[in-house]
């Protein structure tokens, strides 16, 4: 099987042409493939179907074989992915996710924007435990024997964003993976840490459903500029600093839509055995 790998910002992915490969078992060999001593290495498989003009489904499965919804550092390698390999015309694309439809736009420095859609902040639609039609904000809940404060959302797939005041004592690798199974978060839950340094910059670390600590996520990204927002601690535009660089986020007020700007990059092509 013929690949890509792609990096946004540290955050890896083998990218697939699946209209080649109609009967391969993509989600039993995202494990194997994503391995990093076994296989390919990466924190996910990311396939790409064509389904007409600039129109492409687009599937995610994280490196324990999970299938998640939505990806932010994916699609911006997915989209500048369809430029390169010009699998449509032109710089703009609609990637069909199972958060729906993203939009990511190929600009002339080959960063990649993407319209991420508007935030869902009811329990019920990240999900959260308690009343469906109720906001998620400032949940206080206890796990690894400590208290924790933080705002749940989604970005098509479910976060929950933690302020602290030093993201140098967080302990991510004993946090992260306690709160991503809280019973409070029936379909798991995306951890993010987040350290505001001033109204237009926060500095973010992160621990991802189904992959682990990772360099950078774009919806993780995405939904702490909306906490922000939401709690009164940034601005609408912010830059946000993670382990593998940063992202531009803006939540825009016109049209209550997130949208994420930053690199995306192809590593090497290969094909496995």
């Amino acid at each position: 099987m013929k690949f890509q790998k792609w990096q946004g910002l540290g955050n890896d992915f083998v990218i697939v042409n699946a209209d080649k490969y109609h009967d391969f078992d993509f989600a039993g060999s995202a494990r194997k493939i994503c391995d990093r001593h076994f296989g390919v290495g990466a924190d996910g498989l990311v396939t790409v179907r064509a389904l007409g003009g600039h129109d492409f489904e687009m599937r995610i499965y994280n490196s324990d074989g999970t299938e998640t919804e939505m990806c932010g550092n994916a699609t911006r390698c997915v989209g500048l992915y369809l430029k390169q390999n010009r699998l449509a015309s032109g710089r703009e694309f609609q990637l069909h996710t199972g958060a729906g439809v993203i939009k990511p736009q190929v600009l002339e420095n080959n960063t990649v924007r993407v319209d991420m859609g508007q935030p869902r902040l009811t329990r019920g639609e990240i999900p959260v435990v308690g009343e469906p039609d109720e906001k998620a904000l400032e949940l206080r809940f206890e796990a690894c024997g400590k208290k924790f404060t933080g705002t749940a959302l989604s970005m098509g797939n479910p976060h929950i964003v933690i302020f602290v005041s030093d993201i140098n004592h967080v302990e991510l690798a004993e946090w992260g993976p306690q709160i991503e199974r809280h019973e409070l978060f029936p379909r798991k839950t995306n951890v993010e840490f987040v350290e505001v340094l001033s109204p237009q910059m926060v500095r973010m670390r992160v621990w991802e459903r189904g992959c682990g600590i990772t360099m950078a996520c774009g919806t993780g990204s995405c939904a702490t500029a909306v906490a922000g927002v939401l709690t009164g601690r940034t601005g609408r535009n912010i830059s946000v600093l993670l382990d593998g660089g940063e992202l531009h986020i803006e939540y825009s007020e016109k049209d209550n839509h997130v949208y994420m700007t930053g690199p995306a990059c192809e590593v090497f092509e290969g094909e496995t055995v």
